[in-house]
């Protein structure tokens, strides 16, 4: 029986793993075996920074709320447990924004709050 080499689908293999390290620095977008592992990486850390992502998006919220809150004389803290006492559900998300976009709008709901 005829021994099959397999040339094409090597071929393919390795177009497809090169055109995956496409913008890659040096060896890493040239040579399969260093862009394998270059992909294994960046996949790795890709997975975690999806983690990461979450939290520092709610810290950047807090850090805009804390400020919208300095012109109240008022803490992030005390703001929370003051929504929490009042039973007013909206996250941080859109305190934030509201709090960039529209600080009219944020005002009446500290004001509300405070009172």
């Amino acid at each position: 029986m005829a021994r099959v080499k397999g040339g094409l689908m090597a071929q393919k293999r390795r177009r497809n793993i090169l055109a995956e390290t496409k913008g890659y620095r040096q060896q890493r977008s040239k040579k399969k075996r260093v862009a394998r592992e270059a992909i294994y990486h960046a996949q790795l850390h890709a997975f975690a920074h999806r983690k990461d992502k979450k939290g520092d998006f709610r810290k950047l919220w807090t850090v805009r709320i804390n400020a919208a809150l300095k012109a109240f004389d008022l803490k992030y803290s005390r703001f929370i447990a003051m929504l929490k006492t009042k039973n007013v559900t909206v996250d941080r998300k859109i305190l934030a924004t509201l709090a960039l976009e529209r600080p009219e709008a944020f005002a009446r709901l500290v004001k509300s709050v405070q009172a």
